[in-house]
Order: C-alpha cells, then sequence, then structure tokens
C-alpha cells in the first residue's frame, strides 16, 4: 500500500476535487441556461439536440472520481513551462482565465499517464495516481520519471492502480480509464483511418479496450464521426445491457448499440422468429451463399427480343434489342447496384429515343427525356427487362423453390446443402415464414445487393470470431467506408459456424488490411483461475500465446466433489456473498430450472440472465452457459464443468464453452460437480463439498 499521505498535501488535493465538481456544475448551469435558436425549424432542432447532448455529457456521479491522476510537466524537460495537469473523465474548466481544472485523459497532454516511464518521461517529472472510495479522495501515490530508480519498478507495482483493477463491482461494467495499460492505450488511441483486430485472452480487457477506442474516437474525430456515427455490435442483449454505461461515463452517448440479429432485422424490417439447427445454419453462413444470392438477384435481368417502340405526337421512335442488350451490359459493368441500374436504364433508353428525335431535326431539352423516361411504354420495356425484386420475398424463394434454388446454387452447394437449406415448413408469404437469424442475415445481403448500406465512421464488433461469414459481411458493410475494431478470442469460439482465422474473419469484413494485436496479460481473472481454465488450450487452440496474470494476488480456486451439486451451489453462493462484490452462477443452460428453484428455495435473491430486459442489478445472476461470454463476476460459482461441455454439439466447442465460463471470475471460482471433471482439465482431486 502507499506510505500515509501528508495531511496538508492530501486536503489540498481535496480541495481541488470540491472545486473542480464546484466547476462541473457551474459548466451544466450555463450549458442549461443556453436558448437553442436556429435560423429555421431544422436548425433549431439540431441545436437542442447539441444542448441535450452536451448536458448528458457534463453530469456529475458524486460515487464516481473526476479526476484519477496528476502529471507534473517540467520545463527542463522540454515542457513550455512548468505545469501541473489533473486526468480525468471529462475536460472541466476554471472560472478564472479558463485554466482547466481536469483535462481529458482523451487529450494529448494526458498521454504520458499512459505512456510515460522511467528513461521516457515525456516531459513529465512526476506521475501521481489516486486512490478513491465512493467519489472522495482518500490516497495518492508518487512516481518521480526523472529521479527515483525504483520508479519503473514503483509504476508496475502500483499498489492503488492493483486495488483499482482488483476492486470488487456491483451492477455493469465500468470503464478502465484510471487503469489502462501501455499496451491498451496505444490500440485505443489508434488513428480513425487504422482497422484493428484484437486477440485478445481472458481478462486482458479487450472490451474495455475496444470501447475505449470508440470514446478517444468520438473525442479525437468529434466533427467527422457525428456525420457517420458509431456502432457497437455485441453477440446478445444481456451482454449490451451489461456494457451500456461504459461510453455515457465517458460522457459519450452518440455510440449505438446493437446484436447482429437486431442490426440485420431493423434493416430489412424482418423479424427472427425461428430457431434453426446447425448443419443447415453452417451452410446458410458459408460465404458461399454470397454468390448464390448474387445469382439468384441478377438472374432476374432478361433479354430484350424486341426493340423498344415509344409513340410521341404523329412519331414512333425504335430502339433496337441490340441496343438495349448493350444497355444492360454497360450497367452491369459499372458495378451499379441492382436498384441503382433499374433506375438508370429508363434514362438510357429515353436517350436513345432524343437521339432519333434529334436527327429528324427536333430539339428535345431534358425536360423531354424525362417525360419519355416515365412515359407506359419505356416503363413497361424497362420493368420487363429490369424487374422490381423484393429481398425478403426473394430469399424466401430460394429457400421453398427447390428449381429455382438448383440454377442459383449450382456448382456451389451440392444437391444435400441444397436440401438443408431449404425451410422445413414452407410458407407462402414472408410474414408466413418463421425466418431465423441465417435467414434474415441473406436478406440483408439481398438488401445490400439491392441497394447499397449506407456506412459508418467506425464499428466496434465484440466476440466476432463466434459471427458466420455472411454475418461478418453484414457488419463489414456497415464499414465499408470506415473502419474498425475487431474484438474476439479464437479459444472461445463456440458456434459451429465460427471462422477459426482472424485474417479470414477480416476478409469477409472487407477489412483484409486491419492491423492484428494479441493481449495476453490478464488484469482481471485470478493467475489460479487462468492457469486452471489455461490446460484446456492445447486442446482448443493450440496456436495462442497462453495468458499470464500480472496480479499478484492469485485469487481463490475450489473445486468441490459433491453428491448434491444443487445443495452444494447455494452454500457456496452463500459463502461467496459474505465478501463484497457480485456473484455469478454459471451452470450448464439444461440445468437452469432446477438450479433456479434450487437458489430460491434457499431465499437467494437473484436475477436469471437473459430473463430480465437489463439484468445486473441484484448482486446474484443465475448465468447460462450459453450467456457467459464477454461478462464478468467477482465471484462465480461454476456447476458442473462436464455438463457444459455435453451440452454442445461436439467436444472442442464444449471445451471452449467452459473455458468461456470458468475464465468470469475476477476474484474466486468456486467449481461444484457431481461428475468427474473433463480429463482434458488434468485437475488434481477436488475436495469434498
Amino acid at each position: 500500500m502507499p506510505a500515509p499521505a501528508p495531511s496538508a498535501t492530501l486536503t489540498a488535493e481535496q480541495q481541488h476535487l470540491v472545486d473542480s465538481r464546484t466547476a462541473l456544475q457551474r459548466m451544466r448551469e450555463h450549458t442549461a441556461g443556453l436558448t437553442a435558436q436556429g435560423g429555421d425549424r431544422v436548425s433549431t432542432e439540431h441545436l437542442k439536440q447539441v444542448l441535450h447532448r452536451r448536458m448528458k455529457a457534463l453530469e456529475d456521479d458524486p460515487t464516481v472520481p473526476l479526476f484519477f491522476g496528476r502529471l507534473d510537466y517540467a520545463s527542463d524537460l522540454g515542457a513550455e513551462r512548468d505545469e501541473t495537469l489533473y486526468v480525468g473523465r471529462r475536460h472541466v474548466t476554471g472560472e478564472a482565465g479558463g485554466e482547466p481544472l481536469v483535462i481529458d485523459w482523451r487529450a494529448g497532454m494526458a498521454l504520458p499517464f499512459y505512456q510515460a516511464r522511467v528513461g521516457e518521461p515525456m516531459r513529465v517529472r512526476r506521475r501521481r495516481r489516486f486512490g478513491f472510495s465512493s467519489g472522495r479522495l482518500t490516497a495518492f501515490e508518487d512516481e518521480d520519471l526523472v529521479r527515483s530508480p525504483a520508479a519503473e519498478v514503483a509504476a508496475s507495482s502500483s499498489a492503488i492502480l492493483e486495488s483499482e483493477i482488483e476492486r470488487p463491482r456491483t451492477g455493469p461494467m465500468r470503464d478502465i480509464v484510471a487503469t489502462i495499460q501501455p499496451e491498451q492505450d496505444t490500440i485505443v488511441r489508434a488513428r480513425l483511418d487504422q482497422s484493428l483486430c484484437v486477440q485478445g485472452a481472458p481478462g486482458t480487457g479487450k472490451t474495455a479496450v475496444g470501447l475505449h477506442r470508440a470514446a478517444y474516437l468520438l473525442y479525437a474525430y468529434r466533427e467527422q464521426l457525428a456525420r457517420s456515427g458509431v456502432l457497437v455490435v455485441g453477440p446478445n442483449d444481456s451482454f449490451l445491457s451489461y456494457i451500456a454505461d461504459v461510453l455515457p461515463a465517458l460522457g459519450e452517448i452518440d455510440a449505438t448499440q446493437a446484436t447482429v440479429g437486431s442490426l440485420v432485422s431493423g434493416a430489412t424490417g424482418v423479424a427472427v422468429r425461428g430457431l434453426e439447427a446447425a448443419p443447415p445454419a453452417v451452410i446458410k453462413g458459408d460465404a458461399r451463399m454470397a454468390e448464390v444470392l448474387r445469382r439468384a438477384v441478377w438472374g432476374h435481368l432478361g433479354r430484350p427480343t424486341e426493340a423498344l417502340v415509344v409513340p410521341r405526337g404523329a412519331y414512333q421512335w425504335r430502339v433496337g434489342a441490340y441496343l438495349t442488350e448493350e444497355m444492360l451490359g454497360e450497367l452491369r459493368e459499372r458495378g451499379v447496384r441492382y436498384e441503382a441500374g433499374r433506375a438508370m436504364l429508363p434514362q438510357r433508353l429515353a436517350h436513345q429515343v432524343l437521339l432519333r428525335m434529334e436527327a429528324s431535326g427536333d430539339s428535345p431539352d431534358d425536360r423531354v427525356q424525362n417525360a419519355v423516361a416515365r412515359s407506359r411504354p419505356v416503363r413497361a420495356y424497362a420493368e420487363q427487362l429490369w424487374p422490381t425484386l423484393d429481398a425478403a420475398k426473394l430469399v424466401l424463394r430460394l429457400l421453398t423453390d427447390a428449381e429455382f434454388l438448383a440454377r442459383c446454387a449450382d456448382g456451389l452447394l451440392d444437391a444435400d446443402e441444397q436440401r438443408l437449406v431449404r425451410l422445413p415448413k414452407p410458407a407462402r408469404t414472408v410474414a408466413a415464414a418463421r425466418f431465423t437469424l441465417a435467414d434474415v442475415v441473406l436478406v440483408d445481403e439481398v438488401s445490400d445487393l439491392l441497394q447499397r448500406t449506407p456506412s459508418l465512421g467506425h464499428v466496434v464488433l465484440d466476440e466476432a470470431q463466434d459471427l458466420s461469414p455472411m454475418m461478418l459481411r453484414a457488419v463489414g458493410r456497415r464499414a465499408s467506408t470506415g473502419s474498425v475494431t475487431v474484438l474476439g478470442d479464437l479459444a472461445q469460439a463456440t458456434t459451429p459456424w465460427a471462422t477459426r482465422s482472424w485474417r479470414e474473419s477480416l476478409g469477409h469484413l472487407g477489412q483484409a488490411d486491419a492491423v492484428v494485436e494479441e493481449l495476453v496479460a490478464g488484469f482481471r481473472v485470478p493467475g489460479a483461475v487462468i492457469d486452471f481454465a489455461a490446460r484446456l488450450l492445447p486442446h482448443i487452440a493450440p496456436s495462442l500465446t497462453p495468458p499470464h496474470s500480472v496480479r499478484r494476488s492469485r485469487g481463490e480456486l475450489d473445486l468441490r466433489r459433491s453428491a448434491d451439486p444443487a445443495a452444494a451451489v447455494t452454500r457456496a453462493v452463500g459463502d461467496a456473498l459474505r465478501s463484497e462484490g457480485t456473484v455469478g452462477v454459471v451452470v450448464p443452460d439444461a440445468t437452469v430450472p432446477a438450479l433456479r428453484a434450487a437458489l430460491s428455495g434457499a431465499g437467494v435473491v437473484f436475477e436469471l440472465l437473459g430473463e430480465q430486459a437489463q439484468g445486473f442489478e441484484s448482486r446474484v445472476d443465475l448465468v447460462p452457459a450459453t450467456l457467459a461470454k464477454g461478462l464478468e463476476f467477482d465471484h462465480v460459482v461454476l456447476l458442473e464443468p462436464a455438463g457444459i461441455v455435453a451440452g454442445e454439439p461436439d467436444r472442442v466447442t464444449g471445451l471452449r464453452r467452459l473455458y468461456v465460463c470458468l475464465t468470469r471470475a475476477v476474484s474466486s471460482l468456486v467449481v461444484v460437480h457431481g461428475e468427474p471433471l473433463p480429463a482434458e482439465l488434468d485437475a488434481p482431486t477436488a475436495s469434498a463439498a
């Protein structure tokens, strides 16, 4: 722990915190007093939104410190002047002279707080870290980056830093601005035009890094991203609820969040109404389906066999079939979307009519060409050659019409694969069809073939290892002119359609040039837990670098064999509740009803993850194994590892699922089992429970 702080120094720092909170309140009151008055109604509404976002960004949570660090710049180290700057979650300006009381952690002047070290002080003589309790400043630690030979050791063994990393939490995920490590900070501050893929072992903070990169980009490229937008894509609604507070806590409310399902359903207007077995879902998620769909769309183009005849006044103007065929070929070669080409064809045909009118001595203008393009003969002729398509109806036809599917999939899918992808219960209308997520992703692909999907400025994609190639394409087209931050862990890939290579995944995303970074230093998962879980790596991801914990505390790992596992789980939960922090009870999906009854019977207050809209409001969460990915709890009680493995379609996938579940603990992990542990864990004898 740090040495006791001198009273005068600590008092002065506490006063600076009070002054900073007063200034923030003054900034908010000033913003609240502004009136949105633009030159017109649209401008006024825009200004109202700007002021609303500004008010949200200036909200103060008294339980969260306004600053967590301090930098003492020195002129003799190259700084413009001796200067003290406090580093926090948002910029706070003092009243007198507009001097900053707190600088935003994303500002360039805050960089040394994360990157400076002995030998490279970055113009900073001293870095100070603050300890807080419920928003109240309680302690500080100083690192002399110039004079102290032990400063580098102190920086890597900071008691305040370690205490903050290991601090028990309640509720959803919180930000990590006070504890970002140098290798994480490099990723966070990467340029907007740089796409990144972060392969991160459990506890390395990859999700937090991705969210903080979004916050940094919104700060550093605010004007650009205000126009183009930022999207965070997560694996499920529970995960999005878990991370929902991070960006707002950093003053950013402009990023939107979605799952792949909500993303494609919202874009296509087609709801996901059915579940699907793995074999057909794997085929529908295969990249070959993109070519099948392309053929299905463009195969609707007709071939002209007759000339176009356009009567106008006393004349009839003819456009030969061979000219029309050349137009169709030219439009196809331009690579336009289907709907764009369909809109261009009448104008092309009308232009040919005008050429003939001019050759006869007439002088038509653009208004005449538009009138000809809208005329009944031209519209009917163009519609026959380039018919209107509906994305959902096209996919429904493809999945129900065996002959149509065979034509489109010829040489791509064999007869068995075609049989598997056809809907088991054909429906005549889209409304009656029980489309699965894989089906709606196909609809989204067709929608993009018809009309280009708008691109965002940046997309953060978490748990990307579990997405099929077609799902990756769906996310990738949302960043076709932007950049991405891809987050995941190949060792945690648990879907049968998951890709096994980041290079392959990045290709499907359309981001083949993205830089792949690897995080292996675990800051959240205790050493004892990560070492135990890492026994599975040779069986599930032998090519990955095994993770290691950088925490001095090894944490607690307890393996309990019991003849009554449900009762042993309730006892373990009771033990965990005597300590601070959240408790996650991770169980095989099939045992959720039994454990729900056992916990209720024991009087434990808990939430069933996935059942509530929000979740994470109770200290105890009952977590089905399939929803555990991406979550963290201070204490985890895990039931029946063998049951978690058996709940998946194959053993490797089951072991990956178990690896995910074992690595959710921040302080302690209790493994309760009645069946023998999987042999791959090679576990020592468990204690009786």
